[in-house]
């Protein structure tokens, strides 16, 4: 067997465990979906790699307004690796106690809002305690991990929990310990991770199921569609439609956050 066809073989038993959990998926879809329909949020965050399934909900063709990306650059950009803004310092950023209170002091979060929080190994503290204020604030949470690889690792958090132990429901990627998956005969490390493969497919399954719901509920969402589907007009029609949906859910996040002021008193 060659390589492209072992690691496409993995891939396969990752469709497999998602497909396993397609009860969990939809049950994610109708918690977000309460959330996107009272005009409110659903909170996405990851770190490091995890990024990557922050930007596949939204916003992107084939995705709708009523997520709130939460995208850190410092915990996010790869791409200088060395020097100022390496990945030592993404990496070391990732790890300290009280970023997340800090990011989320920006907003003016609600128990009607709901999040999901991604994290391959569910031990990294940022991560963590994102689900941990969350879930104080009474926002139902949703992660995403590789269950394989968070069980055989040990959290960077003192008290030793988890992103498990702060969601309400908990997803499995299905990509094994360390996530890469092909071994290479004369390579004493493996390659080719499957997290983001695992996790993409989760993302894009609750997509699917909570486009339906917000259908059968009578409010359609504005689905970010390319020209060469419906044609140019009306592609970006409903593309400023859908970024201005956006602006009007997001607003809510900060018209009263924090210390009052005369502003935010104002009707």
């Amino acid at each position: 067997m060659s390589y492209t066809a072992a690691y496409l073989a993995k891939c396969q038993g990752l469709i497999e465990t998602v497909s396993k959990q397609e009860t969990q998926i939809r049950q994610v879809a109708k918690l977000f979906s309460a959330s996107i329909l009272a005009g409110r949020m659903v909170h996405v965050f990851g770190s490091g790699h995890s990024r990557i399934m922050v930007e596949e909900m939204w916003p992107r063709y084939g995705s709708f307004p009523g997520f709130n990306p939460i995208v850190e650059l410092s915990l996010t950009f790869h791409n200088l690796v060395v020097g100022a803004n390496g990945q030592r310092q993404a990496m070391f950023l990732e790890n300290v106690t009280g970023f997340a209170q800090q990011i989320l002091r920006n907003f003016d979060l609600s128990e009607v809002d709901t999040a999901l929080v991604i994290s391959s190994s569910g031990c990294n503290v940022v991560p963590i305690e994102m689900a941990e204020i969350f879930q104080s604030k009474d926002i139902k949470t949703v992660g995403i991990i590789s269950k394989e690889h968070s069980e055989a690792s040990i959290s960077k958090k003192q008290d030793g929990k988890k992103l498990q132990d702060f969601c309400k429901i908990v997803l499995d990627s299905g990509a094994p310990v360390g996530d890469a998956m092909i071994k290479i005969e004369g390579l004493e490390t493996p390659v080719s991770p499957g997290s983001t493969v695992g996790s993409c497919m989760i993302i894009n399954c609750i997509k699917a199921e909570l486009a339906n719901i917000l259908t059968q509920a009578g409010h359609p969402p504005k689905v970010l569609t390319a020209g060469a589907v419906i044609g140019a007009e009306k592609a970006t029609e409903i593309f400023q439609a859908a970024y201005d949906e956006h602006a009007h859910r997001i607003s809510k996040m900060y018209q009263k956050v924090g210390i009052e002021s005369y502003v935010s008193k104002e009707k």
